[in-house]
């Protein structure tokens, strides 16, 4: 389910936050999808219990997931995904970069949006504007 890269610069809490969205938005994981315990998936990868719980903490944070005591963990409704202002910023400036990058490439405008469309068809798997 879940696949690590130690070699990667990215943090291992990262990739998991990462890669759990990227699970939600498939539709791999609906609202209501029970998700592997700390201690559980921890143990599957191989890692610590900690890093595990902070990539939890920030999928709640961006209410990706929910956890429900005494229950376990689960994934949210889709309409909870809350706008992150930090996230967003974050997002603008990491663009604005690897665009940079494609302009020295001697990419243009039409080709950059293109790309940007391809990449967001093959993230909502399709038509959907939203």
């Amino acid at each position: 389910m879940i696949q690590l890269n130690f070699h990667s610069s990215v943090p291992i809490y990262e990739q998991i936050v990462t890669q759990y969205k990227y699970m939600v938005l498939q539709g791999y994981l609906r609202q209501g999808d029970a998700i592997p315990s700390v201690r559980k998936l921890a143990l599957q990868l191989e890692i610590t219990p900690g890093t595990v719980a902070k990539a939890y903490r920030e999928l709640e944070r961006r209410h990706v997931i929910e956890t429900v005591r005494g229950k376990g963990t689960f994934i949210a409704g889709k309409g909870d995904f809350k706008e992150d202002e930090e996230v967003i910023k974050k997002v603008k400036e990491d663009l604005k970069a690897q665009c940079m990058e494609l302009i020295y490439q001697g990419w243009d405008k039409p080709r950059i949006l293109k790309l940007v469309e391809e990449i967001f068809t093959e993230l909502k798997g399709g038509g959907d504007e939203k």
